[in-house]
């Protein structure tokens, strides 16, 4: 029993990259977790952590540590949760996602689900890492712009955002009401990549042509690119539930109907594993009701 204690702290440090947080969240004392961690070292033989000034920072063997024992001692301790007479809630949720969507989106909707005993553990990463840990197993939960592998994973669809042109009105003059290629291409860009993934959509929409752009700026986070935009910096295109009340209320400006936005779709995706658990499932079905779409669960 002492290997899977010393296992389930090793696999919470590695989740939180801080021993600090794995011990609070454990409810021990950090010297403690700290041994732990040395005893799962031991058995291993080899270090697991790289002792930074704050945190930890996981080896390549704490990776494949992490990847074989996360699904088992997570479906143990769901199978031993779903054994409690009359428990169905509570218990620790992971879920990883775009940190915009995860911030504008979905961390206030799962909120309340901590007076309701749970904790909840944010992940944040672009597609790659995104699908390394929901392959990986170390989450129960995945936000997506892409349908996931049906066989091992099911996934429903949680929102279709609209992308939308933005400037604020200080850029009135030189852009205009229906901004042309040649004023665009005469105002800075600010754009979340260098593909420019959320323009190039838009762009050939608009001109039925593909973009020949550099952003003159380049961020991925959509919430400093929205407070550039708001500042007069220059134009980018944003989805709709970003700027929608920075539109509403005149700071900023768009030129594109929503009938006629490019649309991207987002998904909820999950292991089929996972759904053994009735708190998962639980999770599963309040963050879906908390979206005002009519779910198609597969």
């Amino acid at each position: 029993m002492s290997h899977l204690t010393h296992l389930r702290t090793f696999l919470e440090a590695y989740r939180a990259k801080s021993f600090s947080r794995a011990a609070q969240h454990l409810g021990i004392t950090q010297p403690a977790a700290s041994m732990h961690i040395q005893a799962v070292e031991a058995l291993v033989g080899k270090p697991l952590f790289l002792r930074l000034p704050r945190g930890v920072e996981p080896t390549d063997a704490a990776d494949e540590l992490a990847r074989s024992v996360a699904p088992f001692l997570d479906g143990l301790e769901s199978k031993i949760a779903s054994l409690r007479p009359g428990l169905i809630k509570g218990g620790t949720v992971h879920l990883v996602g775009p940190s915009d969507f995860i911030h504008s989106q979905v961390a206030s909707r799962l909120a309340p689900l901590m007076n309701e005993g749970f904790t909840l553990r944010f992940h944040t990463g672009a597609k790659k890492r995104i699908y390394e840990m929901l392959e990986s197993k170390q989450i129960d939960f995945a936000i997506t712009a892409s349908i996931p592998d049906e066989q091992s994973h099911g996934y429903a669809h949680l929102l279709t955002e609209r992308m939308l042109l933005v400037y604020a009105p200080s850029l009135l003059e030189r852009l205009g009401h229906n901004p042309s290629q040649q004023q665009l291409t005469q105002v800075p860009l600010i754009a979340f990549d260098e593909d420019l993934a959320l323009v190039r959509p838009l762009w050939t929409s608009m001109f039925q042509v593909a973009p020949q752009l550099q952003a003159a700026l380049t961020i991925p986070d959509l919430r400093i690119i929205k407070e550039l935009v708001l500042g007069g910096h220059g134009w980018t295109v944003l989805p709709d539930y970003q700027c929608a009340d920075a539109i509403a209320d005149g700071r900023l400006l768009t030129p594109t109907p929503l009938a006629e936005a490019p649309v991207n779709a987002l998904y909820l995706v999950w292991s089929k594993s996972v759904m053994q658990s009735p708190s998962l499932l639980y999770v599963r079905d309040y963050l879906l009701d908390a979206f005002t779409t009519q779910a198609v669960i597969k």
